[in-house]
């Protein structure tokens, strides 16, 4: 009988927990994922809470201000402690009553993605952990940056992986993962409008650099003739098709807590054939092969951008150069052969 997976995770962010359950649905195992909050940017979903995360300025400035590199997440004072213990409380109902009615407890391995739980005391992980079931821990995002991991989590964990080069310095015992991106979502073809066609579309602002780069494009456009097009709080329907009709994208440059390197959005952008500005420091650039990607950070993004105005014919080249990068490196069949072999050394 197939292995059976369960992928849990806090939100189906940019599609890539729903991502690793399609490429091992595809590759032979019986995967499905498990989201807490329904996602707010129009990412397909499989099962849900449907919990509502709450999204208005004040959450995000709470959110941004956990920001503290702590590896062990403890909460932050004792209104934390407290709203969480509410939280778990208030929810545990509904979490049970969808735990029985889906059978979440008949899976074989337990992917807890962002290493978080349906609740913040782990007692559905503790559970899996005397059932004998097999614990896998990864992470996507700012998980590790902010908030820390659960160090009981990380205990039961047979195997640590991770999307995010910075993170091999933030756990121990991690392996590194190229996420899956299915290439056939998405039709290549390079572009080249009359008038440069640039845009940035930032999740956060201040993790993708955008109150940074923003100055810089007014400044360029004092001299230079192109259109700048800043695409924030948009279907995704929209984004892509803005995307389609753009020369060049700029993704990350200047940002703070992860606004090095690239994620799903520049992984869209590569398959779709739009070159991508990326900032990466030294160590990560080294670390990633053959890189497609244009290379600058913020104090060079004005004179990157300017080469690129006055000599747009190198764009063909990266546009070529990264659709092929994607099927080497991100493809399905790619990242589920590497995941098979983890599964293997970790005895799962």
């Amino acid at each position: 009988m197939n292995k059976k997976i369960l992928h849990i995770a806090p939100q189906n962010f940019a599609g890539m927990p729903l991502d690793f359950a399609r490429m091992q649905s595809e590759n032979g195992y019986n995967a499905r994922l498990v989201t807490i909050f329904r996602n707010t940017i129009d990412f397909d979903e499989d099962l849900s809470l449907n919990f509502t995360l709450p999204v208005s300025k004040t959450a995000k400035k709470w959110r941004d201000s956990k920001i503290t590199g702590m590896k062990y997440y403890k909460p932050k004072n004792i209104l934390e402690s407290v709203y969480f213990k509410l939280r778990d409380f208030k929810n545990s109902g509904t979490i049970e009553k969808f735990i029985d009615e889906n059978k979440l407890y008949d899976y074989d391995v337990y992917h807890f993605d962002g290493g978080m739980d349906f609740y913040r005391d782990l007692r559905f992980a503790k559970e899996l952990d005397k059932l004998g079931k097999k614990i896998v821990c990864c992470y996507f995002g700012s998980d590790l940056r902010t908030r820390g991991i659960f160090r009981e989590l990380d205990g039961m964990s047979s195997l640590n992986l991770t999307v995010e080069f910075d993170h091999l310095r933030l756990h121990k015992n991690i392996h590194y993962l190229f996420f899956p991106y299915d290439v056939k979502e998405t039709e290549f073809s390079f572009r080249k409008n009359e008038k440069l066609r640039i845009i940035h579309s930032p999740t956060n602002r201040l993790y993708k650099g955008t109150d940074r780069i923003l100055p810089v494009i007014e400044k360029l456009k004092r001299k230079y003739d192109f259109d700048f097009i800043l695409a924030e709080n948009i279907s995704r329907e929209k984004l892509l098709e803005l995307k389609r009709e753009c020369d060049l994208a700029i993704d990350q440059v200047g940002g703070v807590m992860g606004g090095s390197g690239y994620g799903k959005n520049s992984i869209e952008n590569l398959s779709m054939g739009l070159p991508t500005i990326t900032e990466f420091y030294d160590e990560y650039l080294e670390f990633i092969p053959e890189n497609p990607f244009i290379c600058c950070d913020i104090d060079t993004l004005k004179d990157t951008l300017k080469n690129i105005l006055e000599n747009r014919e190198t764009l063909k080249d990266y546009s070529e150069k990264g659709r092929v990068w994607v099927e080497k490196y991100h493809s399905f069949e790619s990242v589920n052969r590497k995941l098979d072999a983890l599964y293997r050394e970790s005895g799962i």
